[in-house]
């Protein structure tokens, strides 16, 4: 069984939670082996800082740490590395420098103060998780308990995120009905208008032929009335005639 055969010093990577410095991990028959590795998170009493720790309770802490820390691994020229979180106790100044560095990389990262900003919702991320880490070794039960409340806040984010993502997904939906909704009654507004064209072309050609046969209508009513009063003429011309040839026959019987 092969087990650790190298360190490598390297600087700080970009987070803010403070990391030991890179294990090399051997591998034999296929298996990885490393100094530790992560198993159940139990409980352990808070240690008291005046009384150094046991080789007991710093290991079950170191446990405790790797299961809310997962360590980092990698591979990197054909070998493997890996990286723990520290169990260095945190001082005060540590604690200053944590606050410093988070309000450098804000501003080095030029994220938002206000509204949603993923730089800085990354980098406060991080500050906790260090936070969890200094908490955890002075006392594993208070860690657990900002583990519990780390969760909780990812998985209310996560159900925000997927929350906005529906609505923004509903939204789409509802843009793109109200979309075809639109085209649709451009459509149907376009059929009308064709329709009302040609309801007008008809009407034109109805007023047209209603107009010709008012004109023809009155053309055969002036031409029937000159023929009736061409024949009454005709008539009372007869009469007339007809009467003097009377009148002369009965004035020649006297």
């Amino acid at each position: 069984m092969a087990g650790v055969v190298q360190e490598r010093i390297i600087p700080p990577a970009n987070t803010l939670v403070k990391y030991d410095n890179p294990v090399l991990v051997t591998t034999h028959l296929g298996k990885k082996t490393r100094e530790g590795s992560p198993s159940k998170i139990g409980t352990t009493a808070c240690k008291v800082q005046s009384a150094p720790p046991t080789t007991d309770i710093r290991r079950e802490t170191d446990e405790i740490l790797n299961g809310i820390l997962p360590p980092k691994e990698w591979e990197e020229d054909g070998q493997i590395w890996t990286q723990h979180v520290s169990s260095i106790p945190a001082t005060r100044l540590d604690v200053i420098n944590l606050q410093e560095q988070l309000d450098m990389r804000l501003q080095q990262r030029q994220a938002r103060e206000t509204g949603i900003c993923p730089v800085r919702r990354e980098l406060y991320t991080q500050c906790f998780d260090e936070v969890i880490r200094q908490v955890t070794i002075n006392c594993a039960e208070r860690g657990l308990l900002l583990l519990r409340v780390r969760d909780e806040i990812r998985m209310t984010m996560a159900a925000y995120q997927t929350l906005y993502q529906s609505s923004i997904a509903f939204g789409m939906r509802k843009a793109l009905q109200a979309e075809q909704g639109k085209e649709d009654l451009m459509s149907a507004a376009e059929e009308l208008r064709l329709q009302k064209a040609e309801l007008e072309k008809n009407v034109a050609e109805l007023r047209q032929r209603s107009e010709q046969a008012e004109i023809r209508a009155t053309e055969l009513r002036e031409a029937e009335e000159k023929k009736h009063s061409e024949e009454i003429q005709f008539l009372k011309k007869t009469n007339q005639q007809l009467k003097t040839q009377l009148e002369g026959i009965i004035a020649t019987k006297k």
